[in-house]
């Protein structure tokens, strides 16, 4: 047994697999005759000799190296394996799936804006999606001097610049500061467009990048909402008698308590002589005018008193 020790077939698979991996690197190992390659659902298999691609496999399922991969590879097609010695490769598992990774300002971001001399904070959160794009610049870039690389690496390395990116496009176009969700799509896109230029470089594609909310402080906040109650109903007048509405039916103005009863009752009674003044302009407005005033009270012709009519009811003489 101990003469044939070295002749023990081995294993290539992905032995750390994580979901959140983008690629993992089987190194410094030397693979023996009968050598089996797994690849697993999701993954594909580069073969690296000298720090060069010599194949990429991407079906999954289990090879014989010797029989099934080594007659694919660039410059190693004619290897054989010795008695004793095998052969020294790398094996590069990249995992081949879209990942989906959250983002958020750590901190809030000044935005330039009119009467804010400091700027205006805001946060903003969403997502976006990366996978691998290019081998050769993946390994090129990143995967010639790492033995593994995960999505909080990617994450870290975006969010580093995802500050200047959102103070870019939010400032571009005059966008309206206190809307910005209105804008988030366009703004999104242009984020999107500018990290994939910077990512493509190390074999990384960005498929996608969404703001989900911007966040504005508390007191910002409250001042929005304001502004977008009162355009809502109008005026002052008729946004003070939507609260009290809406308190009323929320039951905060009733029940055990005197202001309350006493602001319903006076609600209630605003908003009955508004009705009955609505409708004593209705009647009037279809009211015929009383022209009775331009009708003399006896016919100029015969000395018959009128009675209202247009015409005299003794000889028939027009009266208007």
């Amino acid at each position: 047994m101990g003469l044939f020790s070295g002749q023990l077939a081995n294993v290539v698979e992905w032995e750390e697999w994580r979901d959140d991996m983008v690629f993992w690197k089987w190194s410094n190992r030397e693979i023996k005759k009968g050598s089996k390659l797994i690849i697993k659902p999701g993954q594909d298999a580069i073969f690296l000799y000298n720090g060069k691609i010599e194949g990429i496999f991407k079906d999954d399922g289990e090879y014989d190296i010797e029989s099934q991969i080594i007659p694919f590879l660039s410059s190693l097609k004619g290897f054989k394996f010795g008695f004793n010695s095998g052969m020294r490769a790398e094996v590069l598992f990249v995992n081949t799936k879209e990942f989906l990774i959250k983002w958020g300002t750590k901190t809030p971001i000044n935005i330039p804006a009119p009467n804010m001399p400091g700027g205006l904070p805001i946060r903003a959160n969403g997502t976006f999606m990366v996978k691998v794009n290019d081998y050769v610049a993946l390994i090129d870039k990143i995967a010639g001097v790492k033995q593994q690389y995960c999505v909080e690496d990617i994450k870290l390395r975006i969010t580093s610049v995802i500050d200047q990116l959102l103070m870019k496009w939010i400032t571009k176009e005059g966008k309206d500061m206190f809307n910005l969700q209105a804008n988030a799509f366009d703004i999104a896109n242009g984020i999107r467009d500018d990290l994939d230029m910077q990512v493509m470089k190390d074999g990384l594609a960005i498929t996608g990048f969404q703001i989900m909310s911007f966040n504005y402080p508390s007191e910002i906040q409250n001042m929005i909402n304001k502004n977008a109650a009162q355009s809502m109903v109008g005026d002052i007048g008729r946004y003070q008698q939507v609260s009290m509405t809406d308190a009323m039916s929320s039951g905060n103005l009733k029940g055990g308590s005197v202001a309350g009863d006493m602001a319903g009752m006076m609600m209630g009674m605003q908003m009955a002589g508004q009705m009955v003044n609505q409708v004593g302009q209705s009647i009037k407005s279809v009211q015929p005018q009383n022209t009775d005033a331009s009708i003399p009270n006896f016919c100029p012709n015969c000395g018959q008193k009128t009675t209202g009519s247009n015409f005299c009811p003794n000889c028939g003489q027009k009266l208007i």
